[in-house]
């Protein structure tokens, strides 16, 4: 399964966001997505959740050659950096209700119990209110529903950066048994964070996407040809499709 990225085209005002942009993006790899501020990578994770329109292209997903310009938009797993969660819900209540709205999408359904444990918030908590959880915690949350329903794409918006040492090493072991059943795209600014956890590095930058193989992320001369790429004003002179 692919998420396809095809010509497409997006501009506030007189901001050019994307210009005639394309990429594949496949099931079975971890994808870091690298831009600058502005550069738009926040605006490609709405546009593919249909939560912006595209003023040009389209973005559809394929399937053994069978292409699905018209996917629901609960075929998308979009984590974002702020947490978006209902405040007067406790932990347990959320993925209580969650799992009773998704039971068809859910392979495998615990205990509302079990699946907080399992990304570390401990009991205690669990009949907190949502409100009161520090970020990182409804960020965690936040995370495990959307593993829960093991969506084709995932995508998640800088979602390490509130975690401790711990709690991101968790996050990151989730996020690796993700690829064998969705396309995973994470926003990041740190590169090292990217290195660690990807098969391939996109960078979007000038409005174009551009891959970066596996073979050369762990290049010692990597950060030094990133931070080169990503301040040419001309952009990246090949851009590779995926």
């Amino acid at each position: 399964m692919k998420l396809v990225i095809d010509a497409i085209e997006k501009k506030f005002g007189e901001k050019v966001i994307f210009d005639d942009t394309s990429f594949q993006f496949e099931k079975g790899k971890i994808y870091g997505l690298l831009g600058r501020n502005g550069s738009g990578k926040t605006t490609l994770f709405n546009c593919i959740s249909r939560n912006i329109a595209l003023d040009g292209g389209q973005i559809y997903l394929e399937n053994q050659e069978e292409r699905n310009l018209n996917y629901d938009t609960t075929d998308i797993g979009f984590v974002y950096t702020t947490p978006h969660l209902p405040a007067f819900m406790t932990a347990y209540e959320f993925v209580r209700f969650f799992v009773d709205i998704n039971r068809k999408r859910i392979t495998d359904i615990q205990r509302p119990e079990d699946y907080l444990l399992s990304v570390g918030i401990e009991a205690e908590d669990h009949h907190r209110l949502l409100k009161d959880f520090s970020h990182g915690m409804q960020n965690k949350v936040q995370m495990l529903v959307s593993l829960m329903v093991k969506p084709p794409v995932l995508l998640l918006d800088e979602p390490l950066t509130s975690f401790d040492v711990v709690a991101a090493h968790e996050m990151k072991e989730m996020i690796l048994h993700m690829k064998t059943d969705s396309v995973v795209i994470f926003s990041t600014h740190i590169l090292q964070l990217a290195q660690d956890l990807c098969d391939e590095v996109v960078l979007l930058h000038t409005g174009k996407l551009v891959g970066i193989p596996a073979e050369r992320i762990h290049d010692p001369n990597f950060e030094e040809e990133v931070v080169q790429m990503l301040t040419d004003k001309e952009g990246p002179i090949n851009e590779d499709a995926g």
